[in-house]
């Protein structure tokens, strides 16, 4: 799981799910960068509305949206690059993994991200805090009363304001 938060855990400025617009260029070229590592990108229906004019569709590359209306996207479907599903977590993992992947990026929105971890289908967190507050605004978590402890991998300081990169492991 990847996710950009403020200092305050916030993951939207007030109801704008824009990130673009106040995460750092160094939280930007890392998100990308996991994006170019990952063969398999499953995100919500508002993350997938949110960065659709930044999403490149590429052969060797499989996104799936989780939606609660599936149909509606049919247009928009690409088969083996570009799908949307109402599976719950647990079935989709089963299904993609019986397909061969054997790693998947999750990038979530807050609901998604829940339902993921209720399931116990996160092993990683990478999380990108950057130094501001916001208040109002989507949390990383939406829905779900957790108890899941990490345990922190590692921590690394992308620029000079003090956005940082925290790596921590899902304690099963």
């Amino acid at each position: 799981m990847v996710m950009l938060a403020t200092a305050d855990g916030k993951i939207t400025r007030g109801n704008n799910p824009n990130i673009h617009t106040w995460s750092s260029k160094e939280d930007q070229k890392y998100f990308f960068s996991l994006i170019k590592k990952n063969n398999l990108i499953v995100m919500g229906r508002a993350s997938y509305d949110a960065s659709k004019p930044v999403i490149k569709i590429e052969k060797s590359k499989l996104r799936i949206v989780l939606t609660h209306s599936p149909k509606k996207h049919l247009n928009q479907t690409i088969k083996g690059q570009l799908e949307f599903t109402d599976e719950s977590p647990e079935k989709l993992v089963k299904r993609l993994s019986l397909l061969g992947y054997k790693k998947m990026l999750l990038v979530g929105g807050g609901t998604i991200n829940g339902l993921f971890l209720i399931q116990n289908l996160v092993d990683e967190l990478y999380l990108t805090v950057e130094p501001k507050i916001f208040g109002s605004g989507k949390n990383m978590v939406e829905g779900q009363l957790l108890n899941t402890p990490l345990h922190l991998i590692s921590i690394k300081k992308l620029n000079k304001i003090g956005t940082l990169l925290l790596k921590y492991k899902v304690n099963k």
